[in-house]
């Protein structure tokens, strides 16, 4: 008997090694290619679906949220196309750094409230303070 087949061991998985993997008929995961564009396994030479690793994954994302979360196939692709849309447009980096300081004077503003040594005025080196954060080396100063 062959050994069981478990995700992760292989680089491409045939359409029955997927039905396999995730307790799916083959006709089932032909459906949900139809019906969702974000699931478009690679095909071979010879017209086999090849899916990789990601691919079973997003079947296995499909499978609990249609039957464990109760999602149907319309919500479901609504949900997946908000959560897969680009971006309208990239930041400015002035807008970046502004987002960056703004973090930053809100983790500071909660390390003094924590009675931390950045708190009490002491010169903190940049590993000495919490979870390796670090904040300064830029030469000029974001205003």
């Amino acid at each position: 008997m062959a050994a069981e087949l478990r995700l992760g061991t292989k680089v491409f998985y045939k359409i029955g090694e997927v039905s396999a993997l995730t307790k799916l008929p083959a006709y089932v995961l032909r459906f949900w290619e139809s019906e969702f564009s974000f699931l478009k396994p690679k095909k071979s030479s010879g017209h086999q679906r090849l899916y990789v690793q990601r691919d079973v994954e997003t079947v296995l994302e499909i499978k609990r949220m249609l039957y464990e979360e109760g999602y149907t196939i319309p919500g479901l692709k609504k949900l997946w196309s908000k959560r897969i849309r680009p971006r309208a447009k990239r930041a400015t980096p002035r807008v970046v750094a502004s987002r960056i300081k703004g973090e930053v004077v809100a983790i500071l503003r909660m390390l003094e409230s924590s009675g931390s040594p950045v708190s009490r005025g002491r010169q903190v080196k940049p590993d000495q303070l919490p979870l390796g954060l670090v904040v300064g080396n830029a030469k000029e100063d974001i205003g």
